[in-house]
């Protein structure tokens, strides 16, 4: 572990980064070919260049062995993909590739950090208590086709640029509602700037009720498909009637931008929501459980109508 070095990332480690991200998760998978992995759904080039400094690598003799990515969501972080070269596993380098981030956490003064990651693998949720992650809820990522509607809605690319500091600031209140200091401000501006799909926003008269951020056929959704990565109804008593109308909103930015399917995770502490995304004919595609620190409930708690899944 001596001659293994942990550093910032820099734009030349992402093509060894994305490599060993898909032969990661390919070989731990049993897949035939795993380099073919997620094909091309990227979670590298678009998280590095939306932070450079919350991205780190794992080096041997120069050569680039792993990587991870912190990701902070206001009073929130968590990281992730966090993935070692098949040759290092179980030498301690995902260890290693943890302490950054967390330092990272601690500097930033979260109130809570979390990551997703395989409910089956005793050895990654050994290697996250370490950290003083503990498991929690099961986190299903459920999809259905996308579907045209006649709901009324607008998006973050239709703000007037002047007006789009006022909209962020409508967005974070509503998340401090359901968890104080929450704010996905970053999220949507990096998937705006770099053209990675748009925000769903529902109003209510003047009243922002719901927002959703989308990848729509690029980053983390991958062609032909739209990944909900955040979406949050206000917590008012109608907040189930919102969720839905939110889910809607998404199916229809996705049909209308030619992607065939959605997809979002939704944390099954999030019981209501989850009973009303599965009777919209959502099912589930595949799935992970949450580590937190502290272990507490945060935002995933039966009263929050959210959809994410910290991939």
């Amino acid at each position: 572990m001596s001659e293994i070095s942990v550093r910032p990332m820099q734009e030349r480690d992402l093509e060894a980064a994305d490599r060993i991200r898909r032969l990661a998760f390919g070989t731990f998978l049993n897949l035939p070919e795993p380099i073919k992995m997620f094909g091309d759904i990227d979670h590298v080039y678009s998280r590095f260049a939306a932070e450079p400094s919350w991205a780190f690598v794992a080096e041997r003799e120069g050569e680039v062995i792993g990587s991870n990515f912190a990701v902070r969501w206001g009073s929130y972080g968590f990281f992730g993909p966090l993935t070692v070269h098949p040759e290092f596993w179980d030498s301690g380098v995902g260890g290693r590739l943890v302490e950054p981030v967390v330092e990272l956490f601690e500097r930033w003064g979260v109130r809570q950090a979390g990551l997703y990651t395989f409910p089956h693998s005793l050895k990654h949720l050994g290697l996250y208590r370490k950290f003083g992650f503990w498991p929690q809820f099961l986190t299903p990522i459920m999809g259905r086709a996308s579907s045209p509607s006649d709901l009324i809605y607008t998006t973050y690319s239709e703000v007037p640029a002047e007006q789009r500091e006022r909209v962020l600031d409508e967005c974070r209140q509503l998340t401090s509602l359901i968890f104080a200091g929450l704010d996905l401000s970053h999220e949507i501006r990096y998937t705006q700037a770099q053209g990675l799909g748009d925000t769903v926003l529902l109003r209510n008269g003047e009243t922002l009720t719901g927002f959703a951020v989308c990848h729509v056929n690029a980053g983390e959704a991958g062609s032909n498909a739209c990944y909900v990565k955040f979406g949050a109804a206000l917590p008012v008593v109608s907040a189930g009637q919102i969720f839905e109308q939110l889910l809607a909103a998404c199916e229809d930015l996705a049909y209308s931008r030619g992607a065939a399917t959605v997809s979002a995770g939704i944390n099954a502490a999030r019981e209501d929501a989850c009973r009303r995304m599965l009777a919209r004919g959502y099912r589930a595609t595949g799935g992970g459980v949450i580590l937190q620190r502290p272990n507490q409930p945060g935002y995933c708690r039966p009263d929050v109508y959210v959809v994410d899944d910290l991939r």
